[in-house]
């Protein structure tokens, strides 16, 4: 349900990782709930794998979060005339923080946000899914401090500082 009103600021968030099939659409799908229709956030991959890994899906299942919708897709989508202008830019893989990204529009700031990628993790299912959630709840812990910035009072300079302490928590 979007409880923005028309006088609200809807900001733009594109989470970036290599691949778009785990960390970036665990986030994409944490924000869009958590941001209470004042964020949309989007994501995508540097070199997408074409499909979102099921247990990102069963994670957002388990986190009661829609699993509808994701789709691994490539970063020049984001990078396109026609994309929303974005307001901001997180890398949540240390591989996409150090690839040289698409000229962005709407000059968003970015920070690094980087976790471990789940789904190189070896184990059993159990295993498996327990690091997955701890990822999202890494990426939930993040978003929530991010959230509770006044986004609207803060110059730039102090909230990409802020953005860049949110990612090294």
């Amino acid at each position: 349900m979007n409880t923005a009103t028309p006088l609200t600021k809807v900001y733009h968030v594109l989470f970036v990782c290599t691949h778009n099939s785990a960390r970036s659409i665990l986030a994409e799908g944490l924000l869009n709930s958590l941001g209470q229709g004042r964020f949309r956030a989007h994501s995508a991959g540097s070199h997408p794998s074409g499909t979102v890994h099921p247990q990102a899906l069963q994670t957002l299942q388990t986190l009661h979060l829609p699993t509808a919708g994701y789709r691994s897709k490539d970063w020049a989508e984001f990078a396109r005339p026609e994309a929303p202008a974005l307001d901001f830019v997180f890398t949540v893989c240390d591989n996409a923080a150090g690839e040289v990204c698409p000229v962005w529009p709407g000059q968003p700031m970015t920070a690094h946000w980087g976790v471990a990628d789940p789904s190189a993790f070896e184990g059993s299912d159990v295993q498996k899914a327990k690091v997955f959630l701890d990822t999202a709840l890494v990426l939930k812990r993040r978003i929530e401090l991010m959230l509770a910035l006044p986004l609207a009072s803060l110059d730039r300079l102090s909230l990409q500082r802020e953005l860049q302490v949110i990612g090294a928590r």
